[in-house]
Protein backbone atom coordinates (compact mmCIF):
# COMPACT_ATOMS: atom_id res chain seq x y z
CA UNK A 1 0.00 0.00 0.00
CA UNK A 2 0.95 3.43 -0.65
CA UNK A 3 1.48 6.16 1.97
CA UNK A 4 -2.01 7.69 1.20
CA UNK A 5 -3.40 4.44 0.60
CA UNK A 6 -2.43 3.15 3.88
CA UNK A 7 -3.08 6.57 5.66
CA UNK A 8 -6.32 7.03 3.55
CA UNK A 9 -8.73 7.75 6.75
CA UNK A 10 -6.11 10.36 8.48
CA UNK A 11 -6.16 12.32 5.03
CA UNK A 12 -9.92 12.34 5.06
CA UNK A 13 -10.32 13.80 8.49
CA UNK A 14 -7.51 16.45 7.23
CA UNK A 15 -10.16 17.04 4.46
CA UNK A 16 -13.23 17.14 6.73
CA UNK A 17 -10.75 19.81 9.07
CA UNK A 18 -9.79 21.95 6.11
CA UNK A 19 -13.09 21.50 4.19
CA UNK A 20 -14.92 22.71 6.90
CA UNK A 21 -12.67 25.43 7.18
CA UNK A 22 -12.49 26.87 3.69
CA UNK A 23 -16.03 26.94 3.66
CA UNK A 24 -16.76 28.96 6.61
CA UNK A 25 -13.69 31.47 5.61
CA UNK A 26 -14.78 31.81 2.03
CA UNK A 27 -18.52 30.84 1.80
CA UNK A 28 -19.17 32.87 -1.09
CA UNK A 29 -15.77 31.56 -3.42
CA UNK A 30 -17.45 27.74 -2.54
CA UNK A 31 -20.95 28.38 -4.04
CA UNK A 32 -19.60 30.10 -7.02
CA UNK A 33 -17.82 26.31 -7.00
CA UNK A 34 -21.18 25.14 -6.35
CA UNK A 35 -22.62 26.80 -9.27
CA UNK A 36 -20.49 25.99 -11.99
CA UNK A 37 -23.37 23.48 -13.51
CA UNK A 38 -24.52 22.11 -16.77
CA UNK A 39 -27.25 19.80 -16.48
CA UNK A 40 -27.19 19.33 -12.92
CA UNK A 41 -23.17 18.14 -13.52
CA UNK A 42 -21.07 20.36 -11.18
CA UNK A 43 -18.06 20.78 -13.92
CA UNK A 44 -15.15 20.61 -11.35
CA UNK A 45 -16.16 17.85 -9.82
CA UNK A 46 -17.16 16.05 -12.82
CA UNK A 47 -13.43 16.22 -14.08
CA UNK A 48 -12.16 15.35 -10.49
CA UNK A 49 -14.45 12.25 -10.67
CA UNK A 50 -13.00 10.62 -14.00
CA UNK A 51 -9.20 12.25 -12.61
CA UNK A 52 -10.33 10.16 -9.76
CA UNK A 53 -12.10 6.82 -11.60
CA UNK A 54 -10.10 6.53 -15.11
CA UNK A 55 -6.65 5.34 -13.48
CA UNK A 56 -8.47 2.98 -11.14
CA UNK A 57 -10.77 1.13 -14.59
CA UNK A 58 -6.95 1.02 -16.48
CA UNK A 59 -5.71 -1.77 -14.15
CA UNK A 60 -9.29 -3.65 -14.69
CA UNK A 61 -8.71 -6.20 -17.74
CA UNK A 62 -11.95 -7.60 -18.66
CA UNK A 63 -10.44 -9.99 -20.50
CA UNK A 64 -10.40 -11.90 -17.62
CA UNK A 65 -14.21 -11.95 -17.32
CA UNK A 66 -12.91 -15.85 -19.15
CA UNK A 67 -11.23 -16.64 -16.13
CA UNK A 68 -14.53 -17.10 -14.73
CA UNK A 69 -14.89 -21.03 -15.22
CA UNK A 70 -12.02 -21.93 -13.43
CA UNK A 71 -13.88 -20.65 -9.88
CA UNK A 72 -17.19 -21.04 -10.59
CA UNK A 73 -18.04 -21.17 -6.68
CA UNK A 74 -16.08 -18.13 -5.85
CA UNK A 75 -17.51 -16.26 -8.10
CA UNK A 76 -20.71 -17.30 -7.73
CA UNK A 77 -20.38 -16.46 -3.71
CA UNK A 78 -19.36 -12.85 -4.81
CA UNK A 79 -22.35 -12.25 -7.16
CA UNK A 80 -24.46 -13.63 -4.70
CA UNK A 81 -22.76 -11.32 -2.12
CA UNK A 82 -22.39 -8.29 -4.24
CA UNK A 83 -25.64 -7.75 -5.69
CA UNK A 84 -28.50 -10.06 -4.40
CA UNK A 85 -27.46 -9.88 -0.77
CA UNK A 86 -25.20 -6.41 -0.31
CA UNK A 87 -27.62 -3.64 -1.44
CA UNK A 88 -30.58 -4.93 -0.01
CA UNK A 89 -29.44 -5.75 3.50
CA UNK A 90 -28.13 -2.15 3.15
CA UNK A 91 -31.01 -0.35 2.39
CA UNK A 92 -32.71 -2.53 5.21
CA UNK A 93 -29.72 -1.80 7.36
CA UNK A 94 -30.89 2.27 6.85
CA UNK A 95 -34.16 1.54 7.11
CA UNK A 96 -33.20 0.41 10.91
CA UNK A 97 -30.53 2.49 12.19
CA UNK A 98 -31.66 5.75 9.95
CA UNK A 99 -35.63 5.92 9.80
CA UNK A 100 -35.97 4.06 13.18
CA UNK A 101 -33.77 4.36 15.83
CA UNK A 102 -31.42 7.00 15.07
CA UNK A 103 -34.49 8.94 13.56
CA UNK A 104 -34.71 11.43 17.08
CA UNK A 105 -30.78 12.34 16.78
CA UNK A 106 -30.61 12.98 12.63
CA UNK A 107 -32.00 16.52 10.91
CA UNK A 108 -35.31 14.93 10.11
CA UNK A 109 -35.07 16.93 6.31
CA UNK A 110 -32.02 14.93 5.76
CA UNK A 111 -33.25 11.00 6.87
CA UNK A 112 -34.09 10.03 3.31
CA UNK A 113 -31.09 11.22 1.85
CA UNK A 114 -28.54 9.56 4.25
CA UNK A 115 -30.52 6.55 3.12
CA UNK A 116 -30.02 7.09 -0.28
CA UNK A 117 -26.47 7.91 0.24
CA UNK A 118 -26.08 4.06 2.39
CA UNK A 119 -27.53 2.73 -0.95
CA UNK A 120 -25.43 4.44 -3.32
CA UNK A 121 -22.77 3.25 -1.39
CA UNK A 122 -23.79 -0.77 -1.08
CA UNK A 123 -24.94 -0.59 -4.63
CA UNK A 124 -20.78 -0.35 -6.18
CA UNK A 125 -18.89 -3.02 -5.27
CA UNK A 126 -15.05 -2.44 -4.81
CA UNK A 127 -12.51 -1.94 -8.08
CA UNK A 128 -9.33 -0.71 -7.42
CA UNK A 129 -8.42 -1.25 -3.83
CA UNK A 130 -9.24 -4.49 -3.78
CA UNK A 131 -6.30 -5.54 -5.61
CA UNK A 132 -4.67 -4.09 -2.28
CA UNK A 133 -7.01 -5.88 0.00
CA UNK A 134 -6.17 -9.23 -1.75
CA UNK A 135 -2.61 -8.86 -1.90
CA UNK A 136 -2.45 -8.36 1.64
CA UNK A 137 -4.64 -11.47 2.37
CA UNK A 138 -2.18 -13.54 -0.46
CA UNK A 139 -5.22 -13.91 -2.24
CA UNK A 140 -5.48 -15.34 -5.73
CA UNK A 141 -4.46 -12.70 -7.78
CA UNK A 142 -6.18 -14.49 -11.71
CA UNK A 143 -9.65 -14.82 -9.47
CA UNK A 144 -9.29 -11.34 -8.04
CA UNK A 145 -8.53 -9.83 -11.55
CA UNK A 146 -11.91 -11.75 -12.96
CA UNK A 147 -14.29 -10.75 -10.05
CA UNK A 148 -13.60 -7.47 -10.70
CA UNK A 149 -13.63 -7.66 -14.44
CA UNK A 150 -17.10 -9.32 -14.14
CA UNK A 151 -18.48 -6.82 -11.45
CA UNK A 152 -17.51 -4.06 -13.20
CA UNK A 153 -19.23 -5.26 -16.27
CA UNK A 154 -22.66 -5.73 -14.40
CA UNK A 155 -22.47 -2.56 -12.72
CA UNK A 156 -22.55 -0.85 -15.98
CA UNK A 157 -25.72 -2.31 -16.58
CA UNK A 158 -27.21 -2.93 -13.28
CA UNK A 159 -25.97 0.09 -11.15
CA UNK A 160 -29.04 2.35 -12.06
CA UNK A 161 -31.97 -0.38 -11.99
CA UNK A 162 -30.70 -1.66 -8.95
CA UNK A 163 -30.31 1.58 -7.25
CA UNK A 164 -33.64 3.06 -8.12
CA UNK A 165 -35.77 0.11 -7.43
CA UNK A 166 -33.96 0.12 -3.63
CA UNK A 167 -34.69 3.84 -3.43
CA UNK A 168 -38.29 3.03 -4.80
CA UNK A 169 -38.64 0.35 -2.16
CA UNK A 170 -37.63 2.82 0.57
CA UNK A 171 -39.87 5.59 -0.41
CA UNK A 172 -37.72 8.06 -2.07
CA UNK A 173 -37.89 9.88 -5.33
CA UNK A 174 -35.32 9.76 -7.93
CA UNK A 175 -34.68 11.59 -11.12
CA UNK A 176 -33.96 9.12 -13.76
CA UNK A 177 -32.55 11.10 -16.17
CA UNK A 178 -30.51 12.57 -13.33
CA UNK A 179 -29.25 8.46 -12.43
CA UNK A 180 -28.81 6.94 -15.74
CA UNK A 181 -26.88 10.51 -16.38
CA UNK A 182 -24.48 9.65 -13.39
CA UNK A 183 -23.87 6.16 -14.81
CA UNK A 184 -23.04 7.46 -18.46
CA UNK A 185 -20.56 10.30 -17.36
CA UNK A 186 -18.90 7.84 -14.38
CA UNK A 187 -19.56 4.35 -15.65
CA UNK A 188 -19.45 3.89 -18.94
CA UNK A 189 -17.54 7.29 -20.00
CA UNK A 190 -14.79 6.12 -17.75
CA UNK A 191 -14.68 1.91 -18.77
CA UNK A 192 -14.33 3.08 -22.19
CA UNK A 193 -11.94 5.41 -22.17
CA UNK A 194 -10.02 3.44 -19.38
CA UNK A 195 -9.67 0.85 -21.72
CA UNK A 196 -8.88 2.46 -24.88
CA UNK A 197 -5.82 3.92 -22.97
CA UNK A 198 -5.06 0.32 -21.66
CA UNK A 199 -4.94 -0.94 -25.10
CA UNK A 200 -2.86 1.84 -26.44
CA UNK A 201 -0.60 1.44 -23.53
CA UNK A 202 -0.17 -2.32 -24.01
CA UNK A 203 0.50 -2.14 -27.52
CA UNK A 204 3.96 -0.80 -26.66
CA UNK A 205 4.47 -2.73 -24.04
CA UNK A 206 2.97 -4.48 -20.31
CA UNK A 207 5.98 -2.47 -19.27
CA UNK A 208 4.39 0.99 -20.29
CA UNK A 209 1.40 0.03 -18.91
CA UNK A 210 2.60 -0.62 -15.19
CA UNK A 211 4.56 2.45 -15.59
CA UNK A 212 1.81 4.74 -16.52
CA UNK A 213 -0.24 2.60 -13.75
CA UNK A 214 2.28 3.37 -11.25
CA UNK A 215 2.29 6.94 -12.31
CA UNK A 216 -1.01 8.14 -12.28
CA UNK A 217 -2.04 6.37 -9.48
CA UNK A 218 -1.45 9.03 -6.83
CA UNK A 219 -3.74 10.99 -9.17
CA UNK A 220 -6.49 9.06 -8.57
CA UNK A 221 -6.45 9.63 -4.46
CA UNK A 222 -5.18 13.08 -5.18
CA UNK A 223 -8.56 14.10 -7.21
CA UNK A 224 -10.50 12.10 -4.15
CA UNK A 225 -8.85 13.82 -1.32
CA UNK A 226 -9.32 17.42 -3.56
CA UNK A 227 -13.15 16.40 -3.73
CA UNK A 228 -13.55 15.40 0.10
CA UNK A 229 -12.34 19.34 0.95
CA UNK A 230 -15.03 20.25 -1.54
CA UNK A 231 -17.93 18.73 0.16
CA UNK A 232 -17.08 18.70 3.46
CA UNK A 233 -16.63 23.02 2.64
CA UNK A 234 -20.15 22.49 1.32
CA UNK A 235 -21.02 20.27 4.50
CA UNK A 236 -18.96 22.52 7.24
CA UNK A 237 -22.60 24.34 8.96
CA UNK A 238 -24.56 20.95 8.72
CA UNK A 239 -21.21 19.20 10.65
CA UNK A 240 -20.76 21.83 13.16
CA UNK A 241 -24.55 22.06 14.25
CA UNK A 242 -24.79 18.15 14.11
CA UNK A 243 -21.12 16.63 14.82
CA UNK A 244 -23.10 13.72 15.84
CA UNK A 245 -23.78 12.56 12.23
CA UNK A 246 -21.02 10.77 11.24
CA UNK A 247 -20.94 8.63 13.85
CA UNK A 248 -24.33 7.86 13.29
CA UNK A 249 -24.16 6.95 9.94
CA UNK A 250 -20.56 5.09 10.34
CA UNK A 251 -22.76 2.57 12.01
CA UNK A 252 -25.24 0.94 9.46
CA UNK A 253 -21.83 0.67 7.25
CA UNK A 254 -19.72 -1.03 9.69
CA UNK A 255 -22.13 -3.85 10.35
CA UNK A 256 -22.72 -4.34 6.59
CA UNK A 257 -19.09 -4.66 6.11
CA UNK A 258 -18.91 -7.35 8.74
CA UNK A 259 -21.68 -9.11 7.59
CA UNK A 260 -21.34 -9.10 3.98
CA UNK A 261 -17.37 -9.90 4.14
CA UNK A 262 -18.24 -13.00 6.87
CA UNK A 263 -20.99 -14.54 5.04
CA UNK A 264 -19.53 -14.71 2.03
CA UNK A 265 -15.99 -16.05 3.88
CA UNK A 266 -18.50 -18.67 5.46
CA UNK A 267 -20.09 -19.60 1.82
CA UNK A 268 -16.85 -20.28 -0.12
CA UNK A 269 -15.96 -22.67 2.72
CA UNK A 270 -18.78 -24.20 3.19
CA UNK A 271 -18.73 -24.62 -1.02
CA UNK A 272 -14.95 -26.18 -0.89
CA UNK A 273 -13.35 -23.33 -2.39
CA UNK A 274 -9.72 -22.43 -1.55
CA UNK A 275 -8.75 -19.86 1.42
CA UNK A 276 -6.81 -17.57 -2.22
CA UNK A 277 -10.34 -17.48 -3.43
CA UNK A 278 -12.20 -17.20 -0.34
CA UNK A 279 -10.50 -13.99 0.96
CA UNK A 280 -10.86 -11.82 -2.25
CA UNK A 281 -14.77 -13.00 -2.50
CA UNK A 282 -14.85 -12.06 0.86
CA UNK A 283 -12.78 -8.93 0.45
CA UNK A 284 -14.38 -7.51 -3.02
CA UNK A 285 -18.14 -8.15 -0.84
CA UNK A 286 -16.98 -5.93 2.37
CA UNK A 287 -15.33 -2.98 0.30
CA UNK A 288 -16.97 -0.11 -1.98
CA UNK A 289 -16.30 1.44 -5.28
CA UNK A 290 -16.95 4.73 -2.88
CA UNK A 291 -15.44 7.22 -5.91
CA UNK A 292 -19.20 6.30 -8.10
CA UNK A 293 -20.91 6.54 -5.18
CA UNK A 294 -19.37 9.88 -4.06
CA UNK A 295 -19.85 11.37 -7.76
CA UNK A 296 -23.42 9.93 -7.98
CA UNK A 297 -24.56 11.13 -4.34
CA UNK A 298 -23.49 14.73 -5.50
CA UNK A 299 -24.83 14.52 -9.22
CA UNK A 300 -28.55 13.61 -8.03
CA UNK A 301 -28.62 14.97 -3.95
CA UNK A 302 -26.48 17.82 -4.40
CA UNK A 303 -23.13 19.11 -2.62
CA UNK A 304 -25.07 19.66 0.87
CA UNK A 305 -27.09 16.53 0.71
CA UNK A 306 -26.61 13.91 3.50
CA UNK A 307 -26.22 11.49 0.61
CA UNK A 308 -23.12 12.70 -0.26
CA UNK A 309 -22.06 12.87 3.56
CA UNK A 310 -23.50 9.19 3.88
CA UNK A 311 -21.18 8.41 1.19
CA UNK A 312 -18.31 9.95 2.33
CA UNK A 313 -18.55 8.47 5.94
CA UNK A 314 -17.61 5.39 4.02
CA UNK A 315 -14.60 6.49 2.61
CA UNK A 316 -14.11 7.48 6.34
CA UNK A 317 -13.75 4.18 7.56
CA UNK A 318 -13.27 1.95 4.78
CA UNK A 319 -9.51 1.60 5.17
CA UNK A 320 -9.13 0.74 9.02
CA UNK A 321 -12.60 -1.62 8.38
CA UNK A 322 -10.84 -3.25 5.76
CA UNK A 323 -7.48 -3.76 7.34
CA UNK A 324 -9.51 -5.53 10.26
CA UNK A 325 -10.93 -7.66 7.64
CA UNK A 326 -7.72 -8.74 6.55
CA UNK A 327 -6.05 -9.96 9.67
CA UNK A 328 -9.05 -11.97 10.47
CA UNK A 329 -9.07 -14.11 7.59
CA UNK A 330 -5.34 -14.25 7.28
CA UNK A 331 -5.60 -15.32 10.99
CA UNK A 332 -8.31 -17.81 10.57
CA UNK A 333 -6.93 -19.79 7.69
CA UNK A 334 -5.96 -22.37 10.07
CA UNK A 335 -9.70 -22.83 11.21
CA UNK A 336 -10.75 -22.38 7.14
CA UNK A 337 -8.51 -25.21 5.84
CA UNK A 338 -9.38 -27.65 8.95
CA UNK A 339 -11.95 -29.94 7.57
CA UNK A 340 -10.89 -32.64 4.93
CA UNK A 341 -12.70 -31.84 1.60
CA UNK A 342 -10.62 -28.74 1.40
CA UNK A 343 -7.86 -28.04 -0.65
CA UNK A 344 -4.94 -26.64 0.73
CA UNK A 345 -3.91 -23.32 -1.03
Amino acid sequence: MTIFERYLTLWVGVCIVLGVAIGQLFPAAIQSVGAMEIANVNLPVGLLIWIMIIPMLVKVDFGAVREIRQHVRGIGVTLFVNWLVKPFSMAFLGWLFIRQWFAPLLPAEQIDSYIAGLILLAAAPCTAMVFVWSRLAHGNPLFTLSQVAINDTIMIFAFAPLVGLLLGISAIVVPWDTLLTSVVLYVVIPVVLAQAWRRSLLAKSPAALEAAIQRVGPWSIAALLATLILLFAFQGEALLQQPLVIALLAVPILIQVLFNSALAYWLNRQLGEKHSIACPSALIGASNFFELAVAAAISLFGFQSGAALATVVGVLIEVPVMLLVVRVVNQSRGWYEKSSHLSQS
